[in-house]
């Protein structure tokens, strides 16, 4: 039995069956965890999400912000926009069972020893509170309350986690931490206009990672979501920047798709790459986010 981590696929299917096919994936033996992101700005999101969903319990993934701005679309909630590659998805015949089976996965995962997100985990949050604050949203996402929660989903605010928040503005924080984080303060306040290097930090913010005493230092955490991010740092493993691992390398972009191979040993891996996606146009820069 294997076990991958996978950078964001963003619609990008032929990268992902190379990837099955250079490791020698099987479903009935092997399992795969996309980090989010499933969907849009590549060529074939409807392509993606039947593969996956095909796989059935072979395929676990976590939610990215572009998978749930498509949840938003097809609620009518918010009209896709003009770098979207989501209307393939939204006139298929099975759209019903794909936009239900998006609603199933959830946005934070907590096996094998890794804790897996999209983004990031605010620095106030242990493991177990980010898989208990996910719950919250999943448990919203497969309820009735779906169209009014993707209505409030949008915004920035609040800007960091109280523990008092509740309602919307609740879900949206945790939204917010888990499918768009990149930079906050040291105390948490989220920052959303930089998605460059974090090399780059706006003034007064970090990588989310980089917080001194963070709750999740200790526990290994995979996320994808910072195509910008360096896959090598001198002296560490590459992609392991302060016991995270980073896999998104920009396979929308031309770019590698790369998964982690999980080991025996506790936050152990062994990386694999393919080449990434080829012939895409996309205008503008890279800018992956629902709000970014």
């Amino acid at each position: 039995m294997a076990l991958y981590l996978i950078g964001d696929l963003q619609g990008c299917l032929q990268p992902l069956l190379r990837l099955l096919e250079a490791v020698d994936f099987s479903p009935s033996r092997d399992t795969i965890y996309p980090l989010g992101d499933l969907v849009n700005r590549g060529p074939d999101s409807l392509g993606v999400l039947r593969h996956l969903m095909a796989l059935q319990d072979a395929a676990r993934p976590v939610l990215g912000n572009h998978d749930l701005h498509l949840l938003a679309a097809a609620a009518g909630v918010r009209q896709a926009g003009s770098k979207d590659t989501l209307s393939a998805i939204l006139q298929a015949r099975d759209r019903p069972q794909l936009i239900d089976w998006l609603r199933q996965q959830p946005l934070a995962r907590l096996e094998h020893g890794w804790l897996m997100v999209h983004a990031g985990v605010l620095p106030s949050w242990n493991a177990h509170q980010a898989l208990d604050l996910a719950g919250e949203v999943q448990a919203v996402l497969r309820s009735a309350q779906l169209q009014d929660f993707l209505t409030h989903m949008y915004g920035n605010l609040p800007a960091g986690w109280r523990s008092d928040l509740t309602g919307w503005e609740r879900l949206r924080v945790v939204v917010n931490a888990l499918t768009r984080l990149r930079f906050c303060t040291p105390d948490g306040v989220m920052e959303f206009a930089a998605n460059g290097p974090r090399e780059r930090a706006p003034e007064g913010y970090l990588p989310w990672f980089e917080v001194p005493g963070r709750r999740t230092l200790g526990q290994p955490v995979a996320f994808g979501h910072w195509s910008t991010l360096s896959l090598e740092r001198p002296g560490q493993r590459p992609g392991w920047i302060e016991q995270t691992l980073g896999l998104d390398t920009g396979c929308l972009w031309g770019r590698p798709l790369t998964a982690a191979r999980l080991g025996s040993e506790p936050g152990s891996y062994e990386l694999i790459s393919v080449p990434g996606q080829t012939g895409v146009a996309v205008s503008g820069q890279n800018r992956a986010g629902t709000g970014d």
